[in-house]
């Protein structure tokens, strides 16, 4: 069978209004700037509003994203899903941004691979139009990961904002197609990165919530060594696959979780400085939505030129990791 090509149509992303510096943190937990700066490179992240769901930024990012392609709501055949902080255990948060945005002709499903759940659905993605399952596919990731932090444990409330983002994949002949990607897990690490309570190993009891087994728990440092040694593997797989070379990377997109990782990444893959998207000092770590933010970021400042290639690398809990590559190929 003839494979379909998997082009970006569009890309859109949306963030909260409440901005949540380091400064503020000082005055919630034992921490100071010059602490969080320099371990994790993070200035500020955003904070949604009580009422806002993920749903609700995902939409938004979502609307964005459409309008960003020549497509509209009704053209869309399905919708993924990414998140680790959906509105509901059921029904899916996919569905809720379908009826939200109006897309009535579209499937819906979540998806769940927590920091590396953009690099999944756009796989996905690919893997729906490349086989002409369907034509057109909406990926939206988003987090409202504040929702599950404890603002009293400084090692995980500095690291953490919420966001959205959101990109259209359909066939088409040309443009930025996502030509090969790579995916990986182990499950054996799955206690260094969790929400222990609320799902069905154990039910919310009175128990779980005073014991705080509803936040995220992580170990960091673990989880810090697996992650630099999962992304540089499975980044440069996905490039030799397609016969390419390090030196053939032409903009690299990195999960922003740490940017020491993120720079040591970057000069281990011999990619420039201005050709790394790192915004982790603005938003912190957004979860599933961070490799899409950055993606976003990019294709608004840049025009990817004919050849040029963009490779995204992503890894969280699971543990799951992923990476993507793309080319612009025609007009």
């Amino acid at each position: 069978m003839l494979l379909k090509k998997a082009v970006v149509l569009g890309t859109g992303s949306y963030f909260p209004e409440r901005v949540l510096s380091n400064a503020e943190l000082e005055k919630i937990v034992d921490t100071t700037d010059e602490w969080i700066t320099s371990r994790t490179g993070m200035k500020e992240r955003r904070i949604a509003a009580k009422e806002e769901s993920a749903s609700d930024m995902g939409a938004i990012a979502a609307e964005k994203a459409i309008q960003n392609s020549d497509v509209k709501a009704e053209d869309l055949d399905l919708i993924i899903c990414a998140t680790l902080t959906p509105d509901h255990l059921f029904p899916s948060t996919a569905c809720l941004i379908q009826n939200k945005i109006g897309a009535k002709n579209a499937a819906a499903f979540d998806l769940s691979a927590a920091c590396s759940g953009y690099v999944y659905a756009m796989m996905t993605a690919k893997a729906y139009v490349s086989s002409g399952i369907y034509k057109t596919v909406l990926v939206v990731a988003t987090e409202k990961i504040s929702s599950i932090i404890d603002y009293t444990d400084r090692a995980t409330c500095v690291l953490f904002g919420d966001a959205a983002t959101a990109t259209v994949v359909a066939h088409r002949e040309h443009g930025l197609e996502i030509i090969h990607g790579c995916l990986g897990a182990d499950g054996t690490g799955a206690d260094m990165l969790i929400q222990p309570a609320g799902g069905s190993r154990m039910p919310a009891c009175q128990e779980s919530i005073d014991q705080k087994l509803h936040y995220l728990r992580m170990e960091g440092k673990d989880v810090y060594k697996h992650a630099v040694r999962r992304m540089e593997e499975v980044a440069m797989k996905c490039i030799t696959d397609v016969g390419m070379k390090i030196e053939d990377v032409g903009y690299l997109i990195p999960h922003q979780a740490n940017l020491r990782i993120i720079e040591g990444f970057a000069k281990r893959f011999q990619v420039p400085q201005e050709r790394v998207i790192v915004n982790i000092q603005r938003y912190g770590n957004t979860a599933a939505a961070s490799v899409g933010i950055g993606f976003d970021e990019l294709l608004n400042l840049k025009k990817i030129k004919e050849g040029e290639t963009v490779l995204m690398v992503a890894f969280g809990a699971g543990l799951a990791w992923g990476s993507l590559l793309l080319q612009r190929r025609g007009s």
